[in-house]
């Protein structure tokens, strides 16, 4: 048999067999989603290999905090460019430290009056997700349609940024105009990891503060090994009075015990679970992914 056709048909079954595995964990991960009072959508991509898989992949899922990961790309695409220093500091009022939302920042420093450095809010907003924070940087860039056509410049399309955090906690619905769908946030994960978005220096500052997130440790990591590197982004939302969660949401970048990675988003909403059965189903299907991609890359 000729070499060429040799080669064909090993790649044909090679790709055959990747499929098949990949299908498999498709069928568990759905069966974990069965049953439960919450619409889930999934995307993973594994950096190193040709693996891939989504459930409702393409999806408009609401983002809640996940969208802080997008903002901070903005953010350090403007120090990349020259027109932000990661040492500007910049003051911070006792206006800007709004009550009634999840905030480090104000819980430190009560009465604002106090200068606070770009890295520094940086931090306090992806891996602690601070609300204020967050909107201080997106009055930095000049609003959330800055960040949107930023993103939107980068390739990534199926992604909307509308709204503040302030305008999500004063209307319910206004959350629903800040969306991904589950394979762009995962392909946007990756481009961020292969340094396709900013400068390798910037890369490595917000890689160190995702894998620093003290946020949602019941999703992603809730039951991969306590020693397993993730570099992630959680968000969440009230529940209405209907007992109707909107959005229990992680996205990141999983490192395996060889050393190589997948990307993987989970997207729960319209949920009526409770917060713990909610984190759950996103500890169960990342679970699943690294014994998957754990095995797959023996």
């Amino acid at each position: 048999m000729p070499i060429k056709i040799l080669l064909t048909k090993l790649c044909f079954l090679f790709a055959l067999s990747t499929w098949a595995q990949t299908a498999a964990l498709k069928t568990d991960m759905q069966k974990i989603i069965s049953g439960k009072k919450a619409e889930v959508g999934v995307g993973i991509i594994s950096i190193e290999h040709p693996d891939s898989l989504s459930i409702n992949g393409d999806k408009h899922f609401p983002m809640q905090s996940v969208f802080k990961f997008h903002i901070a790309l903005a953010i350090l695409k403007e120090v990349d460019n020259g027109r932000l220093s990661l040492d500007k500091e910049i003051l911070i009022t006792k206006e800007d430290l709004l009550p009634n939302t999840w905030s480090p920042i104000r819980e430190k420093y009560p009465g604002g009056g106090i200068y606070l450095k770009l890295s520094e809010i940086l931090r306090y907003t992806v891996a602690e997700s601070d609300n204020n924070g967050c909107d201080l940087l997106l009055r930095l860039l000049g609003g959330p349609l800055i960040v949107n056509d930023y993103l939107h410049s980068m390739g990534a399309r199926d992604v909307s940024i509308r709204v503040t955090e302030a305008q999500m906690h004063s209307d319910w619905e206004a959350q629903f105009n800040n969306w991904t769908t589950p394979v762009a946030a995962s392909q946007l994960l990756i481009d961020f990891y292969n340094g396709k978005l900013l400068s390798r220096t910037n890369t490595a500052f917000l890689w160190k503060i995702m894998s620093e997130t003290s946020t949602g440790k019941m999703r992603i990591r809730g039951q991969l090994p306590p020693e397993t590197a993730v570099a992630h982004k959680t968000g969440s939302s009230d529940t209405n009075k209907d007992g109707i969660t909107a959005a229990i949401n992680d996205i990141g970048i999983v490192t395996l015990p060889d050393g190589t990675h997948f990307a993987i988003s989970v997207f729960v909403t319209d949920s009526r679970e409770n917060t713990e059965a909610n984190e759950k189903i996103i500890a169960d299907l990342s679970r699943l992914a690294w014994n998957y991609f754990r095995n797959h890359s023996k």
